[in-house]
Protein backbone atom coordinates (compact mmCIF):
# COMPACT_ATOMS: atom_id res chain seq x y z
CA UNK A 1 0.00 0.00 0.00
CA UNK A 2 1.43 3.06 -1.20
CA UNK A 3 2.40 5.78 1.23
CA UNK A 4 1.48 8.60 -0.68
CA UNK A 5 -1.88 8.61 0.22
CA UNK A 6 -1.10 10.13 3.54
CA UNK A 7 1.23 12.58 2.51
CA UNK A 8 1.48 15.66 3.77
CA UNK A 9 -0.88 14.46 6.87
CA UNK A 10 1.62 12.08 8.57
CA UNK A 11 2.30 14.72 11.49
CA UNK A 12 -1.19 15.41 11.56
CA UNK A 13 -1.79 11.47 11.89
CA UNK A 14 0.90 11.37 14.54
CA UNK A 15 -0.04 14.07 16.59
CA UNK A 16 -3.61 12.67 16.93
CA UNK A 17 -2.98 9.06 16.95
CA UNK A 18 -0.56 10.02 19.71
CA UNK A 19 -2.63 11.81 21.80
CA UNK A 20 -5.06 8.56 21.84
CA UNK A 21 -1.82 6.91 23.23
CA UNK A 22 -1.24 8.89 26.39
CA UNK A 23 -5.08 9.00 26.97
CA UNK A 24 -5.46 5.53 27.09
CA UNK A 25 -2.07 4.90 28.56
CA UNK A 26 -3.28 7.10 31.31
CA UNK A 27 -6.09 4.90 32.08
CA UNK A 28 -3.73 1.97 33.24
CA UNK A 29 -0.41 2.64 34.07
CA UNK A 30 -1.27 4.11 37.42
CA UNK A 31 -1.98 0.73 38.58
CA UNK A 32 1.14 -0.24 38.80
CA UNK A 33 2.34 2.96 41.02
CA UNK A 34 -0.55 2.89 43.61
CA UNK A 35 1.25 1.49 46.17
CA UNK A 36 4.75 4.04 45.75
CA UNK A 37 1.93 6.72 45.75
CA UNK A 38 -0.05 6.03 48.79
CA UNK A 39 3.72 5.35 50.76
CA UNK A 40 4.88 8.94 49.41
CA UNK A 41 1.93 11.03 50.35
CA UNK A 42 0.74 8.96 52.88
CA UNK A 43 -2.55 8.68 51.81
CA UNK A 44 -5.27 5.19 52.81
CA UNK A 45 -6.79 3.08 50.71
CA UNK A 46 -9.86 4.62 50.06
CA UNK A 47 -8.42 7.78 49.01
CA UNK A 48 -5.86 5.69 46.84
CA UNK A 49 -8.69 4.31 45.19
CA UNK A 50 -9.67 7.50 43.69
CA UNK A 51 -6.97 8.59 42.34
CA UNK A 52 -7.39 6.19 39.79
CA UNK A 53 -11.10 6.37 39.97
CA UNK A 54 -11.25 10.11 39.54
CA UNK A 55 -9.85 9.79 36.12
CA UNK A 56 -12.35 7.24 34.75
CA UNK A 57 -15.40 8.79 36.10
CA UNK A 58 -14.89 12.02 35.02
CA UNK A 59 -13.49 10.42 31.14
CA UNK A 60 -16.60 8.54 31.02
CA UNK A 61 -19.05 10.87 32.13
CA UNK A 62 -17.95 14.03 29.90
CA UNK A 63 -17.45 13.23 26.58
CA UNK A 64 -21.21 13.36 25.34
CA UNK A 65 -21.13 16.89 26.11
CA UNK A 66 -17.54 17.15 24.66
CA UNK A 67 -19.34 15.60 21.67
CA UNK A 68 -21.90 18.31 20.96
CA UNK A 69 -19.36 21.09 22.28
CA UNK A 70 -17.08 19.81 18.78
CA UNK A 71 -19.34 19.63 16.74
CA UNK A 72 -20.97 23.28 17.40
CA UNK A 73 -17.67 24.93 18.78
CA UNK A 74 -15.52 23.08 16.04
CA UNK A 75 -13.14 19.81 16.47
CA UNK A 76 -9.44 21.70 16.44
CA UNK A 77 -10.62 24.05 18.70
CA UNK A 78 -11.78 21.01 21.38
CA UNK A 79 -8.85 19.59 20.21
CA UNK A 80 -6.47 22.34 21.90
CA UNK A 81 -8.52 23.17 24.65
CA UNK A 82 -8.88 19.80 25.63
CA UNK A 83 -4.78 19.14 25.27
CA UNK A 84 -3.99 21.97 27.25
CA UNK A 85 -6.62 20.91 30.47
CA UNK A 86 -4.89 17.60 30.03
CA UNK A 87 -1.64 18.98 29.85
CA UNK A 88 -1.97 21.39 32.89
CA UNK A 89 -3.38 18.45 35.15
CA UNK A 90 -0.47 15.99 34.18
CA UNK A 91 1.98 18.64 35.65
CA UNK A 92 -0.51 19.46 38.37
CA UNK A 93 -0.45 15.86 39.51
CA UNK A 94 3.42 15.35 39.05
CA UNK A 95 3.70 18.12 41.46
CA UNK A 96 1.19 17.48 43.63
CA UNK A 97 2.53 17.08 47.69
CA UNK A 98 -1.41 15.95 48.86
CA UNK A 99 -3.57 12.94 48.13
CA UNK A 100 -6.64 15.43 47.55
CA UNK A 101 -4.99 17.84 45.20
CA UNK A 102 -3.81 14.37 43.23
CA UNK A 103 -7.14 13.37 42.99
CA UNK A 104 -8.50 17.04 41.56
CA UNK A 105 -5.57 16.72 39.21
CA UNK A 106 -6.58 13.17 38.05
CA UNK A 107 -10.19 14.25 38.00
CA UNK A 108 -9.35 17.21 35.81
CA UNK A 109 -7.25 15.00 33.19
CA UNK A 110 -10.26 12.73 32.92
CA UNK A 111 -12.10 16.08 31.75
CA UNK A 112 -9.23 16.75 29.31
CA UNK A 113 -8.76 13.32 28.08
CA UNK A 114 -12.87 13.61 27.54
CA UNK A 115 -12.63 16.71 25.11
CA UNK A 116 -10.23 15.13 23.25
CA UNK A 117 -11.40 11.62 22.49
CA UNK A 118 -14.83 12.78 20.47
CA UNK A 119 -12.64 15.54 19.01
CA UNK A 120 -9.53 13.68 17.98
CA UNK A 121 -12.14 11.03 15.97
CA UNK A 122 -14.23 14.19 14.60
CA UNK A 123 -10.88 15.48 13.05
CA UNK A 124 -9.79 11.71 11.93
CA UNK A 125 -12.89 11.18 9.90
CA UNK A 126 -12.62 14.91 8.16
CA UNK A 127 -8.66 15.03 7.29
CA UNK A 128 -8.66 11.18 5.89
CA UNK A 129 -11.82 11.29 3.80
CA UNK A 130 -10.59 9.41 0.96
CA UNK A 131 -11.37 5.50 1.20
CA UNK A 132 -7.56 4.83 1.79
CA UNK A 133 -6.40 7.36 3.74
CA UNK A 134 -8.89 6.60 6.10
CA UNK A 135 -8.23 2.75 5.98
CA UNK A 136 -4.62 3.71 7.09
CA UNK A 137 -5.30 6.64 9.25
CA UNK A 138 -7.94 4.74 11.13
CA UNK A 139 -5.34 1.50 10.84
CA UNK A 140 -2.78 3.51 13.09
CA UNK A 141 -5.60 4.75 14.98
CA UNK A 142 -6.17 1.55 16.41
CA UNK A 143 -2.50 0.66 16.57
CA UNK A 144 -2.22 3.23 19.37
CA UNK A 145 -5.70 2.40 21.26
CA UNK A 146 -4.12 -1.06 21.52
CA UNK A 147 -0.67 -0.28 22.68
CA UNK A 148 -2.06 2.51 25.44
CA UNK A 149 -4.52 -0.28 26.93
CA UNK A 150 -1.76 -3.51 26.69
CA UNK A 151 1.40 -1.18 27.91
CA UNK A 152 0.24 0.87 30.71
CA UNK A 153 0.88 -1.62 33.40
CA UNK A 154 4.70 -2.54 32.05
CA UNK A 155 5.62 0.96 31.64
CA UNK A 156 3.72 1.70 34.66
CA UNK A 157 6.33 -0.04 36.92
CA UNK A 158 9.49 0.20 34.63
CA UNK A 159 8.93 4.69 34.69
CA UNK A 160 7.98 4.50 38.74
CA UNK A 161 11.12 2.17 39.73
CA UNK A 162 13.14 4.19 37.15
CA UNK A 163 11.94 7.86 37.53
CA UNK A 164 9.38 7.86 40.18
CA UNK A 165 5.62 7.91 40.73
CA UNK A 166 5.53 11.51 39.57
CA UNK A 167 6.78 11.14 36.02
CA UNK A 168 4.09 8.83 35.27
CA UNK A 169 2.03 12.06 34.83
CA UNK A 170 5.39 14.56 33.93
CA UNK A 171 6.24 12.69 30.68
CA UNK A 172 3.10 14.05 29.37
CA UNK A 173 3.88 17.53 29.42
CA UNK A 174 6.18 18.06 27.03
CA UNK A 175 4.29 15.95 24.96
CA UNK A 176 1.03 17.32 25.64
CA UNK A 177 3.04 21.09 24.94
CA UNK A 178 4.88 20.13 21.30
CA UNK A 179 1.00 19.24 20.63
CA UNK A 180 -0.15 22.76 21.30
CA UNK A 181 2.44 24.56 19.26
CA UNK A 182 1.86 21.69 16.42
CA UNK A 183 -1.73 21.61 16.25
CA UNK A 184 -2.26 25.24 14.97
CA UNK A 185 -0.41 24.29 12.06
CA UNK A 186 -0.77 20.48 11.48
CA UNK A 187 -4.73 20.63 11.98
CA UNK A 188 -7.40 22.22 9.68
CA UNK A 189 -9.30 25.33 10.88
CA UNK A 190 -12.39 24.83 12.02
CA UNK A 191 -15.48 25.93 9.93
CA UNK A 192 -17.91 26.74 13.04
CA UNK A 193 -18.87 29.92 14.58
CA UNK A 194 -18.25 30.06 18.28
CA UNK A 195 -20.33 32.79 19.12
CA UNK A 196 -23.29 32.00 16.82
CA UNK A 197 -22.82 27.80 17.93
CA UNK A 198 -22.68 28.99 22.07
CA UNK A 199 -26.64 29.80 21.59
CA UNK A 200 -27.14 26.64 20.56
CA UNK A 201 -25.80 24.56 23.47
CA UNK A 202 -28.21 22.26 25.22
CA UNK A 203 -27.42 23.16 28.89
CA UNK A 204 -30.34 21.38 31.02
CA UNK A 205 -29.39 18.51 28.74
CA UNK A 206 -25.55 19.20 29.13
CA UNK A 207 -25.96 19.11 32.71
CA UNK A 208 -29.05 16.30 33.42
CA UNK A 209 -26.77 14.07 30.80
CA UNK A 210 -23.00 14.64 31.92
CA UNK A 211 -24.39 14.48 35.92
CA UNK A 212 -26.37 11.10 34.81
CA UNK A 213 -22.89 9.69 33.00
CA UNK A 214 -21.12 10.99 36.03
CA UNK A 215 -22.49 8.83 38.57
CA UNK A 216 -23.26 5.80 35.92
CA UNK A 217 -19.58 5.78 35.45
CA UNK A 218 -19.06 5.87 39.01
CA UNK A 219 -21.20 3.25 40.34
CA UNK A 220 -19.45 1.17 37.76
CA UNK A 221 -16.21 1.87 39.07
CA UNK A 222 -16.92 1.19 42.53
CA UNK A 223 -19.22 -2.01 41.52
CA UNK A 224 -15.62 -3.19 39.92
CA UNK A 225 -13.57 -2.46 42.86
CA UNK A 226 -16.22 -4.53 45.09
CA UNK A 227 -17.98 -1.64 46.89
CA UNK A 228 -21.51 -1.24 46.88
CA UNK A 229 -23.45 0.16 49.74
CA UNK A 230 -26.17 2.70 51.14
CA UNK A 231 -24.82 5.40 49.25
CA UNK A 232 -23.83 3.29 45.84
CA UNK A 233 -27.34 2.68 45.49
CA UNK A 234 -28.34 6.15 46.30
CA UNK A 235 -26.39 7.53 43.78
CA UNK A 236 -27.71 5.40 41.27
CA UNK A 237 -31.26 5.55 41.80
CA UNK A 238 -30.12 9.75 41.23
CA UNK A 239 -28.44 9.23 38.00
CA UNK A 240 -31.70 6.91 36.92
CA UNK A 241 -34.06 10.58 37.78
CA UNK A 242 -31.39 12.51 35.77
CA UNK A 243 -31.33 10.11 32.73
CA UNK A 244 -35.32 10.43 32.75
CA UNK A 245 -34.75 13.93 33.06
CA UNK A 246 -32.40 14.25 30.09
CA UNK A 247 -34.64 12.07 28.27
CA UNK A 248 -37.47 14.19 28.77
CA UNK A 249 -35.40 17.60 27.79
CA UNK A 250 -34.04 16.09 24.81
CA UNK A 251 -37.49 15.09 23.04
CA UNK A 252 -38.42 18.84 24.00
CA UNK A 253 -35.52 21.14 23.05
CA UNK A 254 -35.44 22.37 19.39
CA UNK A 255 -31.34 21.78 19.10
CA UNK A 256 -30.89 18.69 21.68
CA UNK A 257 -27.44 17.70 22.82
CA UNK A 258 -28.25 14.14 21.79
CA UNK A 259 -29.96 13.73 18.61
CA UNK A 260 -31.82 10.53 19.37
CA UNK A 261 -32.88 10.37 15.80
CA UNK A 262 -28.85 9.19 15.28
CA UNK A 263 -30.54 6.06 16.80
CA UNK A 264 -32.22 5.32 14.08
CA UNK A 265 -29.21 4.70 11.66
CA UNK A 266 -28.43 0.90 12.41
CA UNK A 267 -24.30 1.51 11.87
CA UNK A 268 -24.69 4.09 14.70
CA UNK A 269 -26.76 2.19 17.16
CA UNK A 270 -24.39 -0.92 16.41
CA UNK A 271 -21.11 0.85 16.75
CA UNK A 272 -22.44 2.18 20.06
CA UNK A 273 -23.36 -1.51 21.30
CA UNK A 274 -20.28 -2.78 19.60
CA UNK A 275 -17.96 -0.82 21.72
CA UNK A 276 -19.60 -1.41 24.88
CA UNK A 277 -19.51 -5.48 24.31
CA UNK A 278 -15.46 -4.26 23.36
CA UNK A 279 -14.98 -2.39 26.52
CA UNK A 280 -16.48 -5.51 28.50
CA UNK A 281 -14.63 -8.06 26.74
CA UNK A 282 -10.64 -6.39 26.84
CA UNK A 283 -10.32 -4.08 29.64
CA UNK A 284 -11.23 -7.39 32.04
CA UNK A 285 -8.43 -9.21 30.44
CA UNK A 286 -5.41 -7.27 31.69
CA UNK A 287 -6.74 -6.85 34.91
CA UNK A 288 -6.65 -10.69 35.05
CA UNK A 289 -3.82 -11.63 33.19
CA UNK A 290 -1.93 -9.65 35.66
CA UNK A 291 -3.42 -10.93 38.46
CA UNK A 292 -2.95 -14.39 37.23
CA UNK A 293 1.02 -13.62 36.78
CA UNK A 294 1.45 -11.76 40.10
CA UNK A 295 -1.19 -13.92 42.40
CA UNK A 296 -1.19 -17.41 40.95
CA UNK A 297 2.77 -17.57 39.20
CA UNK A 298 3.75 -14.89 41.78
CA UNK A 299 5.93 -12.67 39.14
CA UNK A 300 6.42 -9.14 40.64
CA UNK A 301 4.73 -6.34 39.45
CA UNK A 302 7.13 -5.02 37.10
CA UNK A 303 7.71 -9.16 35.43
CA UNK A 304 4.04 -9.42 35.09
CA UNK A 305 3.90 -6.03 33.42
CA UNK A 306 6.62 -7.13 31.17
CA UNK A 307 4.99 -10.51 30.68
CA UNK A 308 1.97 -9.02 28.98
CA UNK A 309 4.12 -6.71 26.88
CA UNK A 310 3.87 -8.65 23.67
CA UNK A 311 0.71 -7.64 23.06
CA UNK A 312 1.36 -3.92 22.65
CA UNK A 313 4.59 -4.85 20.31
CA UNK A 314 2.40 -6.98 18.22
CA UNK A 315 -0.61 -4.71 18.12
CA UNK A 316 1.54 -2.21 15.95
CA UNK A 317 2.28 -3.75 12.98
CA UNK A 318 -1.10 -5.88 13.36
CA UNK A 319 -2.57 -2.13 12.63
CA UNK A 320 0.09 -0.76 10.47
CA UNK A 321 -0.27 -3.32 7.71
CA UNK A 322 -2.70 -6.07 8.66
CA UNK A 323 -5.95 -3.60 9.63
CA UNK A 324 -6.34 -1.31 6.33
CA UNK A 325 -5.81 -4.62 4.02
CA UNK A 326 -8.48 -5.88 5.85
CA UNK A 327 -10.46 -3.07 5.82
CA UNK A 328 -9.70 -2.56 2.08
CA UNK A 329 -10.95 -6.16 1.40
CA UNK A 330 -13.60 -7.10 3.63
CA UNK A 331 -14.90 -3.59 5.91
CA UNK A 332 -15.04 -2.72 9.10
CA UNK A 333 -18.16 -5.06 9.35
CA UNK A 334 -16.02 -8.09 8.88
CA UNK A 335 -12.62 -6.75 10.47
CA UNK A 336 -15.33 -6.76 14.10
CA UNK A 337 -16.82 -10.01 12.87
CA UNK A 338 -13.26 -11.62 12.71
CA UNK A 339 -12.02 -9.41 15.82
CA UNK A 340 -14.25 -10.86 17.84
CA UNK A 341 -14.44 -14.43 16.77
CA UNK A 342 -10.39 -14.63 17.21
CA UNK A 343 -10.77 -12.98 20.79
CA UNK A 344 -12.89 -15.67 21.93
CA UNK A 345 -10.48 -18.16 20.71
CA UNK A 346 -7.82 -16.73 22.99
CA UNK A 347 -10.31 -15.97 25.87
CA UNK A 348 -10.95 -19.50 25.75
CA UNK A 349 -7.11 -20.59 25.36
CA UNK A 350 -6.96 -18.17 28.46
CA UNK A 351 -9.44 -20.00 30.27
CA UNK A 352 -8.13 -23.05 29.89
CA UNK A 353 -4.94 -21.91 31.29
CA UNK A 354 -3.53 -24.34 33.63
CA UNK A 355 -1.86 -22.86 37.09
CA UNK A 356 1.82 -23.98 36.03
CA UNK A 357 1.64 -23.21 32.21
CA UNK A 358 4.18 -22.41 30.39
CA UNK A 359 4.36 -18.69 29.15
CA UNK A 360 5.75 -19.89 25.54
CA UNK A 361 3.46 -22.51 24.69
CA UNK A 362 0.51 -21.89 26.81
CA UNK A 363 -0.08 -17.43 27.54
CA UNK A 364 1.83 -16.48 24.46
CA UNK A 365 0.01 -18.05 21.48
CA UNK A 366 -3.36 -16.38 23.27
CA UNK A 367 -1.08 -13.40 23.59
CA UNK A 368 -0.16 -13.49 19.81
CA UNK A 369 -4.38 -13.95 19.35
CA UNK A 370 -5.29 -11.42 21.30
CA UNK A 371 -2.89 -9.05 20.14
CA UNK A 372 -4.19 -9.66 16.50
CA UNK A 373 -7.94 -9.05 17.53
CA UNK A 374 -7.37 -6.22 19.92
CA UNK A 375 -7.06 -3.67 16.69
CA UNK A 376 -9.28 -5.10 14.71
CA UNK A 377 -12.50 -4.81 17.29
CA UNK A 378 -11.42 -1.47 18.27
CA UNK A 379 -11.22 0.08 14.58
CA UNK A 380 -14.08 -2.61 13.43
CA UNK A 381 -16.82 -1.44 16.39
CA UNK A 382 -15.82 2.27 15.60
CA UNK A 383 -15.72 3.13 12.10
CA UNK A 384 -18.82 1.88 11.34
CA UNK A 385 -20.54 4.65 13.67
CA UNK A 386 -18.49 7.49 12.45
CA UNK A 387 -19.06 7.34 8.85
CA UNK A 388 -22.58 7.16 9.40
CA UNK A 389 -22.77 10.25 11.01
CA UNK A 390 -23.84 13.27 9.46
CA UNK A 391 -20.45 15.73 9.58
CA UNK A 392 -22.70 17.93 11.60
CA UNK A 393 -22.99 15.25 14.15
CA UNK A 394 -18.94 13.20 14.13
CA UNK A 395 -18.17 14.89 17.76
CA UNK A 396 -21.78 13.29 19.37
CA UNK A 397 -21.75 10.26 17.64
CA UNK A 398 -17.85 10.04 18.90
CA UNK A 399 -18.28 10.41 22.26
CA UNK A 400 -21.57 8.27 22.57
CA UNK A 401 -19.61 5.43 21.00
CA UNK A 402 -16.46 5.89 23.29
CA UNK A 403 -18.51 6.35 26.18
CA UNK A 404 -20.31 3.30 25.80
CA UNK A 405 -17.24 1.56 25.53
CA UNK A 406 -16.05 2.94 29.15
CA UNK A 407 -19.44 1.85 30.72
CA UNK A 408 -19.04 -1.47 29.33
CA UNK A 409 -15.18 -1.20 30.79
CA UNK A 410 -16.44 -0.95 33.83
CA UNK A 411 -19.41 -3.34 33.89
CA UNK A 412 -17.64 -6.10 32.75
CA UNK A 413 -14.46 -5.80 35.14
CA UNK A 414 -17.10 -5.19 37.78
CA UNK A 415 -19.28 -8.80 36.81
CA UNK A 416 -16.35 -11.00 35.83
CA UNK A 417 -14.38 -10.20 39.30
CA UNK A 418 -17.63 -10.84 40.93
CA UNK A 419 -18.10 -14.39 38.81
CA UNK A 420 -14.34 -14.60 39.54
CA UNK A 421 -14.56 -14.52 43.50
CA UNK A 422 -17.27 -16.67 43.62
CA UNK A 423 -16.04 -19.60 41.89
CA UNK A 424 -12.86 -19.06 44.24
CA UNK A 425 -14.56 -19.28 46.83
CA UNK A 426 -16.45 -22.62 46.15
CA UNK A 427 -13.63 -24.30 45.23
CA UNK A 428 -11.38 -23.97 48.05
CA UNK A 429 -8.87 -25.65 48.77
CA UNK A 430 -4.71 -24.38 47.81
CA UNK A 431 -5.26 -20.65 47.10
CA UNK A 432 -2.97 -20.80 43.61
CA UNK A 433 -6.05 -23.73 42.44
CA UNK A 434 -9.24 -21.62 43.31
CA UNK A 435 -7.55 -18.00 42.19
CA UNK A 436 -7.13 -19.57 38.81
CA UNK A 437 -10.14 -21.50 38.80
CA UNK A 438 -12.17 -17.74 39.40
CA UNK A 439 -10.23 -16.51 36.73
CA UNK A 440 -10.90 -19.38 34.08
CA UNK A 441 -14.50 -18.63 34.75
CA UNK A 442 -14.19 -14.47 34.36
CA UNK A 443 -11.90 -15.37 30.96
CA UNK A 444 -14.82 -17.83 29.44
CA UNK A 445 -17.38 -15.11 30.84
CA UNK A 446 -15.38 -12.61 28.46
CA UNK A 447 -15.75 -15.11 25.91
CA UNK A 448 -19.74 -15.37 26.35
CA UNK A 449 -19.34 -11.54 26.05
CA UNK A 450 -17.38 -11.45 22.86
CA UNK A 451 -20.08 -13.91 21.25
CA UNK A 452 -22.86 -11.48 22.34
CA UNK A 453 -21.10 -8.72 20.67
CA UNK A 454 -20.84 -11.23 17.48
CA UNK A 455 -24.41 -11.29 16.76
CA UNK A 456 -24.49 -7.66 17.63
CA UNK A 457 -21.82 -7.72 14.31
CA UNK A 458 -24.03 -9.95 12.25
CA UNK A 459 -27.23 -8.92 12.78
CA UNK A 460 -27.17 -4.77 13.82
CA UNK A 461 -24.61 -3.05 11.57
CA UNK A 462 -24.88 -3.44 7.91
CA UNK A 463 -23.51 -5.14 5.57
CA UNK A 464 -20.37 -3.53 4.02
CA UNK A 465 -20.80 -2.05 0.44
CA UNK A 466 -18.91 -3.32 -2.58
CA UNK A 467 -15.69 -1.99 -2.41
CA UNK A 468 -15.74 1.11 -5.53
CA UNK A 469 -13.15 -0.30 -7.41
CA UNK A 470 -15.12 -3.19 -7.97
CA UNK A 471 -17.08 -3.41 -11.55
CA UNK A 472 -20.44 -3.34 -11.05
CA UNK A 473 -22.16 -6.26 -12.22
CA UNK A 474 -23.71 -6.40 -15.93
CA UNK A 475 -27.26 -6.13 -16.30
CA UNK A 476 -29.13 -8.97 -18.03
CA UNK A 477 -29.51 -9.43 -21.63
CA UNK A 478 -33.27 -8.24 -21.25
CA UNK A 479 -32.61 -5.07 -19.17
CA UNK A 480 -29.69 -3.70 -21.51
CA UNK A 481 -31.63 -4.00 -23.99
CA UNK A 482 -34.51 -2.14 -22.24
CA UNK A 483 -32.50 -0.04 -21.31
CA UNK A 484 -30.68 0.33 -24.89
CA UNK A 485 -34.69 1.43 -25.85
Amino acid sequence: MADGVLAGRRGALLLLTGVELIVFLDVSIINLAMPTIGAALGIGVVALAWVSTAYQVTFGGFQLGAGRASDLLGPRRMFRVGLGVFTAASLLAGLAQTGWLLIGARALQGVGAALLIPAELALLALMFADPEANRRAFGVWSAMGAVGAASGVALGGVIVQGLGWEWIFLINVPIGIAGLLLSGRLLPADKADPKAARGRLDLPGLFTGTGCLLLAVYVVTEAAEGDLGPVQWTLTALAILLGAAFIVIERRVDDPLLPFGVFRERDITGAAAANFVVGATHVPVFVFVSLYFQEVREYSSIRAGLAVLPIALLSIPVSRMLIPMALKRFGPRWVLILGLSLMTVALVMLGTMPTDAVYVTRFLPAAVIFAVALPACFVGSTLPGVKAAKPEQTGIVSGVINTTQRLGAGLGVAVLASVAESRTEAVGGPRAEALNSGFHYAFLGAAGLAVAGLVVAVTVLRPDPPRPEEPAAAPPAEEAAAAAD
